[in-house]
Protein backbone atom coordinates (compact mmCIF):
# COMPACT_ATOMS: atom_id res chain seq x y z
CA UNK A 1 0.00 0.00 0.00
CA UNK A 2 2.11 2.82 -1.53
CA UNK A 3 1.95 6.06 0.76
CA UNK A 4 1.66 9.43 -0.65
CA UNK A 5 0.84 12.82 0.71
CA UNK A 6 -2.02 14.33 -0.63
CA UNK A 7 -0.72 17.67 -2.20
CA UNK A 8 1.78 15.65 -3.51
CA UNK A 9 -0.81 13.18 -5.17
CA UNK A 10 -3.16 16.23 -6.54
CA UNK A 11 -0.13 18.28 -7.33
CA UNK A 12 1.17 15.55 -9.71
CA UNK A 13 -1.94 14.56 -11.81
CA UNK A 14 -3.86 18.27 -11.73
CA UNK A 15 -2.79 21.84 -12.71
CA UNK A 16 -3.11 22.90 -9.23
CA UNK A 17 -0.12 24.08 -7.04
CA UNK A 18 0.92 22.70 -3.44
CA UNK A 19 -0.35 26.39 -2.05
CA UNK A 20 -3.71 25.83 -3.72
CA UNK A 21 -3.99 22.47 -2.57
CA UNK A 22 -3.96 23.52 0.90
CA UNK A 23 -6.50 26.62 0.69
CA UNK A 24 -8.82 24.25 -0.86
CA UNK A 25 -8.09 21.33 1.86
CA UNK A 26 -8.88 23.75 4.44
CA UNK A 27 -11.78 25.14 2.84
CA UNK A 28 -13.58 22.03 2.65
CA UNK A 29 -12.94 21.46 -1.14
CA UNK A 30 -11.08 17.88 -1.57
CA UNK A 31 -12.23 14.54 -0.84
CA UNK A 32 -11.10 11.24 -0.07
CA UNK A 33 -12.91 8.21 -0.43
CA UNK A 34 -15.99 10.11 0.10
CA UNK A 35 -14.86 12.08 3.08
CA UNK A 36 -14.11 15.64 3.40
CA UNK A 37 -10.04 15.81 3.86
CA UNK A 38 -8.83 19.32 5.41
CA UNK A 39 -5.09 19.05 5.90
CA UNK A 40 -3.31 18.57 2.38
CA UNK A 41 0.10 16.39 3.95
CA UNK A 42 -2.84 13.63 4.69
CA UNK A 43 -1.19 10.17 3.55
CA UNK A 44 -3.13 8.61 0.87
CA UNK A 45 -2.71 5.08 -0.80
CA UNK A 46 -2.31 6.14 -4.68
CA UNK A 47 -3.43 2.83 -5.84
CA UNK A 48 -6.84 2.85 -4.21
CA UNK A 49 -8.02 6.38 -3.08
CA UNK A 50 -10.17 7.80 -4.81
CA UNK A 51 -9.97 11.36 -5.03
CA UNK A 52 -12.13 14.90 -5.39
CA UNK A 53 -11.44 18.20 -6.05
CA UNK A 54 -13.94 20.62 -6.00
CA UNK A 55 -16.41 17.84 -6.90
CA UNK A 56 -13.90 16.97 -9.71
CA UNK A 57 -12.52 13.77 -9.67
CA UNK A 58 -8.49 13.49 -9.89
CA UNK A 59 -7.39 10.60 -12.32
CA UNK A 60 -5.21 8.03 -10.51
CA UNK A 61 -3.29 7.31 -13.16
CA UNK A 62 0.29 9.57 -12.59
CA UNK A 63 0.41 10.22 -16.27
CA UNK A 64 -2.39 11.87 -18.57
CA UNK A 65 -2.97 10.67 -22.23
CA UNK A 66 -5.57 12.85 -24.33
CA UNK A 67 -6.37 12.21 -27.98
CA UNK A 68 -7.28 15.78 -29.51
CA UNK A 69 -8.96 16.20 -33.11
CA UNK A 70 -7.02 19.12 -33.76
CA UNK A 71 -8.79 21.70 -35.66
CA UNK A 72 -7.38 24.11 -38.35
CA UNK A 73 -5.43 27.39 -37.36
CA UNK A 74 -3.70 26.11 -34.10
CA UNK A 75 -0.13 25.24 -33.09
CA UNK A 76 1.18 22.24 -32.03
CA UNK A 77 3.40 23.97 -29.35
CA UNK A 78 2.79 24.54 -25.73
CA UNK A 79 3.29 28.16 -26.34
CA UNK A 80 1.22 30.97 -27.90
CA UNK A 81 4.87 32.27 -29.92
CA UNK A 82 3.15 31.23 -33.38
CA UNK A 83 -0.26 31.25 -33.29
CA UNK A 84 -3.18 29.98 -30.33
CA UNK A 85 -1.91 26.97 -29.30
CA UNK A 86 -3.76 23.66 -29.07
CA UNK A 87 -3.11 23.40 -24.96
CA UNK A 88 -6.11 26.07 -25.08
CA UNK A 89 -8.58 23.73 -26.40
CA UNK A 90 -7.93 21.32 -23.37
CA UNK A 91 -10.41 22.01 -20.92
CA UNK A 92 -9.91 22.90 -17.59
CA UNK A 93 -10.82 19.16 -15.76
CA UNK A 94 -7.99 17.58 -18.00
CA UNK A 95 -5.21 20.17 -17.48
CA UNK A 96 -2.02 19.78 -15.43
CA UNK A 97 1.41 20.52 -14.90
CA UNK A 98 3.82 18.97 -18.18
CA UNK A 99 1.17 18.46 -20.56
CA UNK A 100 2.90 18.58 -23.59
CA UNK A 101 1.82 17.61 -27.60
CA UNK A 102 3.68 14.19 -28.84
CA UNK A 103 4.78 14.87 -32.12
CA UNK A 104 3.54 17.64 -34.58
CA UNK A 105 0.50 18.57 -36.95
CA UNK A 106 1.40 21.91 -39.19
CA UNK A 107 -0.84 25.09 -38.27
CA UNK A 108 -3.44 24.30 -40.99
CA UNK A 109 -3.39 20.78 -40.85
CA UNK A 110 -6.46 18.94 -38.74
CA UNK A 111 -7.15 15.55 -37.08
CA UNK A 112 -5.52 13.31 -34.36
CA UNK A 113 -2.85 14.93 -32.01
CA UNK A 114 -1.74 12.80 -29.07
CA UNK A 115 -1.49 15.01 -25.30
CA UNK A 116 1.12 14.00 -22.86
CA UNK A 117 3.05 14.84 -19.66
CA UNK A 118 4.60 11.24 -19.94
CA UNK A 119 8.02 11.71 -21.84
CA UNK A 120 9.23 8.35 -21.75
CA UNK A 121 6.28 6.96 -23.42
CA UNK A 122 6.41 10.17 -25.97
CA UNK A 123 9.62 9.64 -27.07
CA UNK A 124 9.34 5.98 -27.26
CA UNK A 125 6.59 6.89 -30.23
CA UNK A 126 8.87 9.57 -31.67
CA UNK A 127 11.38 7.69 -32.04
CA UNK A 128 12.84 6.34 -35.44
CA UNK A 129 13.72 3.01 -33.97
CA UNK A 130 9.78 2.25 -33.46
CA UNK A 131 8.52 3.40 -36.70
CA UNK A 132 5.05 4.36 -35.43
CA UNK A 133 2.93 4.65 -38.35
CA UNK A 134 0.62 7.58 -38.83
CA UNK A 135 -2.41 7.39 -41.42
CA UNK A 136 -3.44 10.23 -43.15
CA UNK A 137 -6.42 11.55 -46.07
CA UNK A 138 -5.57 14.41 -48.28
CA UNK A 139 -7.21 16.51 -50.60
CA UNK A 140 -5.48 17.45 -54.02
CA UNK A 141 -5.83 19.99 -56.14
CA UNK A 142 -5.46 17.36 -59.38
CA UNK A 143 -6.44 13.95 -59.40
CA UNK A 144 -4.51 11.33 -57.81
CA UNK A 145 -2.36 9.53 -60.70
CA UNK A 146 -1.70 5.75 -60.30
CA UNK A 147 1.78 6.12 -60.52
CA UNK A 148 2.20 7.38 -57.00
CA UNK A 149 1.50 4.31 -55.75
CA UNK A 150 4.95 2.88 -57.08
CA UNK A 151 6.95 5.87 -56.89
CA UNK A 152 5.51 6.33 -52.85
CA UNK A 153 6.51 3.06 -52.12
CA UNK A 154 9.79 3.28 -53.69
CA UNK A 155 10.68 5.99 -51.22
CA UNK A 156 10.07 9.21 -52.89
CA UNK A 157 13.24 12.06 -53.58
CA UNK A 158 11.76 15.56 -52.31
CA UNK A 159 12.72 18.39 -54.21
CA UNK A 160 16.11 19.24 -51.85
CA UNK A 161 17.13 16.02 -52.79
CA UNK A 162 16.04 14.66 -49.05
CA UNK A 163 15.37 10.87 -49.31
CA UNK A 164 11.89 9.65 -47.82
CA UNK A 165 11.14 6.26 -46.31
CA UNK A 166 9.42 3.66 -48.71
CA UNK A 167 5.08 4.87 -47.49
CA UNK A 168 1.94 3.30 -48.68
CA UNK A 169 -0.65 5.26 -50.77
CA UNK A 170 -4.14 4.73 -52.52
CA UNK A 171 -6.61 7.25 -53.78
CA UNK A 172 -10.47 7.14 -52.45
CA UNK A 173 -12.90 4.90 -54.50
CA UNK A 174 -14.90 7.61 -56.34
CA UNK A 175 -13.09 10.75 -54.99
CA UNK A 176 -10.32 10.90 -57.69
CA UNK A 177 -8.75 13.84 -55.54
CA UNK A 178 -8.47 12.15 -52.21
CA UNK A 179 -6.11 9.78 -50.90
CA UNK A 180 -4.63 7.51 -48.34
CA UNK A 181 -1.02 8.48 -47.63
CA UNK A 182 1.02 6.05 -44.47
CA UNK A 183 4.16 7.85 -43.43
CA UNK A 184 6.82 5.72 -40.82
CA UNK A 185 8.66 8.84 -40.34
CA UNK A 186 7.77 12.45 -39.52
CA UNK A 187 9.77 15.16 -41.67
CA UNK A 188 8.96 18.76 -42.12
CA UNK A 189 6.06 19.29 -44.01
CA UNK A 190 6.62 15.96 -45.35
CA UNK A 191 3.03 14.91 -46.95
CA UNK A 192 2.70 18.30 -48.45
CA UNK A 193 6.22 18.27 -49.85
CA UNK A 194 5.82 14.56 -51.30
CA UNK A 195 2.79 15.37 -52.91
CA UNK A 196 4.74 18.61 -54.34
CA UNK A 197 7.53 15.86 -55.56
CA UNK A 198 5.21 14.65 -58.01
CA UNK A 199 3.78 17.29 -58.78
CA UNK A 200 0.26 17.87 -56.83
CA UNK A 201 -0.92 19.92 -54.37
CA UNK A 202 -2.73 19.36 -50.91
CA UNK A 203 -4.96 21.30 -50.14
CA UNK A 204 -6.37 19.72 -46.65
CA UNK A 205 -4.60 17.25 -44.65
CA UNK A 206 -6.06 15.35 -41.89
CA UNK A 207 -4.20 12.65 -39.67
CA UNK A 208 -6.45 10.08 -39.05
CA UNK A 209 -4.01 8.06 -36.87
CA UNK A 210 -1.29 8.15 -34.42
CA UNK A 211 0.21 4.46 -34.76
CA UNK A 212 -3.03 2.37 -33.01
CA UNK A 213 -4.88 5.23 -31.70
CA UNK A 214 -7.59 6.10 -34.25
CA UNK A 215 -9.19 8.95 -34.27
CA UNK A 216 -13.33 9.02 -33.59
CA UNK A 217 -15.73 9.41 -36.20
CA UNK A 218 -18.17 11.54 -33.36
CA UNK A 219 -15.12 13.37 -32.42
CA UNK A 220 -15.36 16.98 -33.01
CA UNK A 221 -12.80 19.34 -34.05
CA UNK A 222 -11.74 20.97 -31.33
CA UNK A 223 -12.57 18.39 -28.96
CA UNK A 224 -10.23 15.79 -26.72
CA UNK A 225 -10.94 12.73 -25.10
CA UNK A 226 -8.94 11.28 -22.50
CA UNK A 227 -7.34 7.95 -23.01
CA UNK A 228 -6.89 5.01 -20.47
CA UNK A 229 -2.79 3.53 -20.11
CA UNK A 230 -3.81 0.43 -21.81
CA UNK A 231 -5.61 2.20 -24.68
CA UNK A 232 -1.94 4.38 -25.09
CA UNK A 233 -0.61 0.87 -25.75
CA UNK A 234 -2.46 0.80 -28.85
CA UNK A 235 0.16 3.38 -29.99
CA UNK A 236 2.29 0.34 -31.02
CA UNK A 237 -0.07 -1.81 -32.15
CA UNK A 238 -1.30 -0.16 -35.68
CA UNK A 239 -3.69 -1.12 -37.85
CA UNK A 240 -3.42 -2.49 -41.75
CA UNK A 241 -3.36 0.33 -43.80
CA UNK A 242 -5.73 -0.98 -46.63
CA UNK A 243 -8.48 -2.30 -44.05
CA UNK A 244 -8.46 0.82 -42.68
CA UNK A 245 -8.74 3.27 -45.24
CA UNK A 246 -11.47 0.70 -47.03
CA UNK A 247 -13.53 1.19 -43.48
CA UNK A 248 -13.21 4.88 -42.97
CA UNK A 249 -13.68 6.09 -46.35
CA UNK A 250 -17.46 7.18 -46.10
CA UNK A 251 -16.87 9.46 -43.26
CA UNK A 252 -13.89 11.62 -44.60
CA UNK A 253 -14.54 11.42 -47.70
CA UNK A 254 -17.82 13.17 -47.19
CA UNK A 255 -15.91 15.11 -44.59
CA UNK A 256 -12.85 16.52 -47.19
CA UNK A 257 -15.62 17.05 -49.90
CA UNK A 258 -17.51 19.58 -47.86
CA UNK A 259 -15.26 21.68 -46.07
Amino acid sequence: MPQIRLDKYISERTDYSRSQIKNLAAAGKINVNGSVVKKSDAKIDSDTAEVAVCGNAVAASKFRYILLNKPDGYVSSTTDDDGISVMELIPPELRKKGLFPAGRLDKDSLGALLITDDGELAHRMLSPKSHVPKIYIVKLARSFESKYVDIFTEGITLGNGEKCLPAKVKSVENCDKLAFIELHEGKYHQVKRMFAAVENHVEKLMRLTVGGLILPENLGFGQCMELLHKDVENLFEPPDFYDFSTNFVGYFSAFMLNN
